[in-house]
């Protein structure tokens, strides 16, 4: 399980959003995916609203982990039981009916999560949904005003940008790309992401240090791509921790009151923290502006 979190020396501001955290199980009352790639340990909604609490985080997104595969019922009951305070992102295929889609919109859904993330040609992650299952869902997507969020390496990104663009749903891109930090900002993927996030095209989730850098605790080689899309546009920017750190070793596991201070440090404006922090999130998640 993650380490109890830190309470950060500079306070979020009021109304500021963690947009990218799991809850998993408790899994005797919401069974893992038999087809899981990874086994978390049970990281319940009480535990996320400590975590929100002591971080000093007034919303919070969730975002379907694919330890649950296509069954969103552990996220759903944790929406149901803070409609105010949270939001989240589902996983479904074009199997999943319309009215199911349309209740779960209702209950605070915002978004649907797809995987094109692979390894030596084959998806990474057990129990995600492709890409080709936008094009079906794309119409009632737009109808209930959610965007497509991807789980992508971001070499891939050049090749699949058109296909986002032909599919003409809202693309937020989880932690930065999962670029390899070592590479540099200068990858054609990146500069891809950099300048679809610059013309207003795509978002981008400023998360991920921890999967980026091999340096614990200030994972110095993220700062250069944090620093990049802060310029790029920092309307189409948000921030999430990644708590419960899903598949990371044991002793590498960061600890959230760190990571935001990282956010702050890296990002020195206290107006663009803001937008980042609270309006951005309350336009791309539907919560009242503050």
């Amino acid at each position: 399980p993650p380490p109890e979190p830190s309470r950060p020396a500079v306070a979020p501001p009021p109304g500021a959003c963690d947009c990218h955290a799991h809850v998993f199980g408790p899994a005797d009352r919401f069974p893992y995916a038999a087809d899981r790639s990874y086994t978390p340990p049970d990281a319940p909604l009480a535990k996320y609203l400590a975590m929100l609490d002591t971080v000093g985080f007034d919303r919070g997104v969730l975002v379907q982990g694919s330890a649950h595969g296509r069954d969103n019922s552990a996220m759903l009951d944790a929406l149901r039981r803070e409609p105010k305070r949270l939001r989240g992102v589902a996983v479904a295929g074009a199997e999943v009916p319309v009215a199911e889609l349309r209740s779960w919109a209702d209950n605070g859904i915002r978004g649907l999560r797809f995987n094109h993330f692979f390894r030596d040609g084959k998806l990474h992650y057990g129990g995600g949904v492709p890409l080709s299952d936008a094009r079906t869902l794309a119409p009632v997507m737009k109808e209930l005003g959610w965007h497509l969020q991807l789980w992508i390496d971001i070499k891939d990104l050049p090749a699949t940008k058109p296909i986002l663009q032909e599919i003409g749903l809202p693309v937020v891109i989880d932690h930065m790309g999962r670029t390899d930090a070592r590479a540099g900002i200068g990858t054609p993927g990146f500069q891809c992401l950099l300048d679809w996030v610059a013309d207003g095209g795509c978002w981008a989730k400023v998360s991920g240090a921890h999967r980026l850098s091999e340096s614990p605790p200030d994972y110095a080689e993220a700062q250069p791509f944090h620093e990049a899309l802060v310029r790029a546009n920092p309307e189409r920017l948000v921030w999430g921790g990644d708590w419960p750190f899903p598949r990371m070793e044991e002793g590498k596991v960061p600890d959230v009151g760190r990571l935001f201070e990282l956010f702050c440090r890296w990002t020195p404006s206290a107006d663009v923290r803001r937008r980042i922090l609270v309006s951005n999130p309350a336009r791309l998640y539907g919560f009242p502006d503050v």
